[in-house]
């Protein structure tokens, strides 16, 4: 009876302390993140760097950490800062009428064909002033925030580079001993060597499959989209091209978010030569990037379906920000995966009887 009450009392201990170490990194999850993140994308490279520097792990991490500066984070640093520029400016273009949405949604209305224009009036969607003036607020207050933002971001230099630096730090352990924090947190999971061992496998092959499948294919969609905007001499190119990669995260529609809206209204207006290159690089070029790329680069690790990657993804880029896009299928794939290895035990335990 005493041992039974001291076992329990150890367990509410443990998840006491658990609790309050959880609430205390909280502040710096996504710095953690990040770095596990980093780690298991690179940890093949610092194996290699390991064995070819004689077993020196400390030199090995310190080699690896340096390849994730300049491969990640100085190539993000300056597309981030290009970005915080290039908004900035369109704001202020806006605020002074150099960019004018009223102009380019007359041109629009003036382009529909009458069949269309007199199906809107008799549905009383033909007045579209109000629609003008929506879309104008709407753009103006979200280049305002941009702004704000990126206001926001220079204030807040101090805590980027305290999180940069804690996230760099951890990834340089996890880097020299991450074999034996493997070992440890196997040892620990109160589950069955055969079930760890799976749902450790399938954290690393989403976190993978997610990181280095999605990403280059949305920086090749967004490089592609951001280029031919830029060609057709579309405003704020590099913006689009970024919130194209953002959005081909999203299996299924993507970039067609940005550039399919644009292509039809230069189509409308009568831009037929710049409606026609973009809608070919959209549909041909960006579109097949997806087939061509994701199986190599993603494979079948993941196994889960596209609607499932597709709800879990906007899942989690609404709860957690930019980490969302993995932290969303991460768990997703979790979730099936447990309930699957539940399934196989329920189906074990029924043929025993």
């Amino acid at each position: 009876m005493q041992t039974s009450t001291e076992h329990k009392a150890f367990v509410l201990l443990l998840a006491i302390v658990s609790i309050a170490f959880f609430w205390l990194i909280l502040p710096r999850y996504g710095a953690i993140f990040w770095a596990i993140v980093l780690a298991v994308l690179f940890n093949p490279m610092n194996v290699a760097l390991t064995r070819k520097l004689g077993g020196r792990r400390n030199i090995a991490s310190l080699l690896s950490v340096l390849v994730c500066i300049f491969i990640v984070i100085i190539p993000m640093s300056l597309i981030l800062g290009a970005l915080i520029q290039e908004g900035a400016s369109m704001y202020v273009r806006i605020s002074n009428g150099d960019i004018d949405f009223n102009a380019y949604l007359a041109r629009f209305q003036q382009a529909i064909p009458p069949n269309v224009s007199e199906w809107l009036h008799n549905n009383h969607l033909g007045d579209l002033s109000e629609l003008r003036q929506r879309i104008s607020s709407a753009a103006l207050q979200g280049s305002q925030m941009f702004a704000r933002r990126a206001l926001s971001f220079g204030q807040n230099t101090l805590d980027f580079i305290i999180s940069l630096g804690i996230m760099l730090y951890l990834l340089f352990f996890l880097f020299r001993d991450g074999e034996r924090l493997g070992a440890l947190i196997r040892a620990t999971i109160p589950l069955s060597s055969a079930y760890t061992n799976k749902l450790l496998a399938k954290f690393t092959a989403v976190v993978r499959a997610t990181v280095k499948g999605n990403v280059i294919i949305a920086v090749v969609q967004g490089a592609i989209g951001g280029v031919t905007f830029w060609f057709l001499g579309i405003e704020a190119s590099l913006l689009w091209g970024v919130l194209m990669a953002f959005l081909s995260l999203l299996p299924a529609i993507g970039a067609a978010i940005v550039w399919a809206p644009v292509a039809a209204y230069l189509l409308l207006v009568g831009d037929y030569i710049s409606g026609s290159v973009l809608l070919f690089v959209g549909i041909v070029v960006i579109g097949l990037t997806d087939n061509v790329l994701r199986p190599p680069l993603v494979g079948k690790e993941t196994k889960l379906p596209d609607y499932v990657v597709l709800i879990s993804t906007v899942g989690g880029l609404s709860l957690f920000g930019i980490n969302g896009f993995v932290m969303g299928p991460l768990i997703a794939a979790f979730f099936i995966s447990a309930w699957t290895l539940f399934g196989a035990e329920r189906k074990e335990e029924a043929a025993r009887q």
